[in-house]
């Protein structure tokens, strides 16, 4: 019989907790760690979707990249959508665990898996854990050759399954490449040091994307929800390649908050 801890144990020897940023929770949010499972659902989010989903699919255990709970909770109640959350797992006995900016940070995790994704093959940091100095937020790809803007545009458009993408044009052409998985925008001024030309992350705001536009930086603004999706999906076959003796599910039900009408 494989229990919750059983899990937690692949989860640290992929990416250990020591690697998440100093503002980040990870591990397990809620349960017994003596669990048994026999199901594990896969999701970005811990929403009230996602938890009817594990109901019914008599999941015990959720693994999430995004942490249901950052800091410590004044209360849990019925009056707050976290505390909605919190006692419906409770109630449905159904364990959630989180990983994430370690899973961001670690070799082999979310920011190394999205270079090859992208179709690239060799990377270097952005900026290196404080813990480990082979782990860390960002990678940066330099071309053997510089290619035309809009062909990058449309490579990223591919290999990530996404119809549109916000562009900042800077420049026409890209020759080295700053990746950053999720939000981004406060890693490219150190990208900009260190020669890059073009970055791509999501969640960048309107001033941060004025002011790099003027400095001739290329941002591609692939959004937060599909492509860490796609990455998180894809990360989390390590392990569950380790447990043949459990079924893991990906969300159907989950859902990027924007739409484009």
């Amino acid at each position: 019989m494989r229990i919750v801890n059983d899990i937690i144990k692949e989860m640290e020897s992929l990416a250990p907790s020591y690697l998440k940023e100093d503002f980040d929770n990870v591990g397990l949010m809620i349960g017994d760690r003596n669990k048994a499972v026999n199901k594990v659902l896969l999701a970005l989010d811990c929403t009230l979707k996602v938890i009817e989903e594990a109901k019914r699919e008599d999941v015990d255990l959720i693994i999430t990249h995004h942490p249901l709970i950052f800091r410590k909770p004044s209360n849990i109640t019925t009056d707050t959508l976290q505390g909605k959350k919190i006692i419906e797992l409770i109630k449905n006995d159904i364990s959630l665990y989180s990983s994430h900016t370690n899973l961001d940070s670690v070799e082999n995790g979310l920011n190394h898996s999205i270079v090859s994704i992208l179709g690239f093959e060799e990377s270097s940091l952005l900026e290196k854990n404080k813990n480990v100095s082979s782990a860390g937020l960002g990678r940066i790809v330099e071309l053997d050759k510089e290619i035309k803007l809009q062909n990058l545009i449309e490579q990223v458009k591919r290999k990530l399954n996404i119809s549109n993408l916000r562009v900042v044009k800077g420049n026409d052409t890209v020759s080295k490449i700053a990746i950053i998985n999720g939000s981004g925008q406060d890693f490219i001024a150190k990208a900009m040091k260190l020669g890059v030309d073009t970055v791509i992350t999501g969640d960048t705001t309107y001033h941060f994307a004025s002011d790099y536009k003027e400095m001739g930086i290329n941002i591609l603004d692939v959004g937060h929800f599909s492509p860490e999706q796609i990455v998180f999906f894809n990360v989390m076959k390590q392990i569950e390649s380790k447990f043949n003796d459990i079924v893991f599910i990906e969300s159907k039900v989950e859902e990027d908050p924007f739409t484009f009408e």
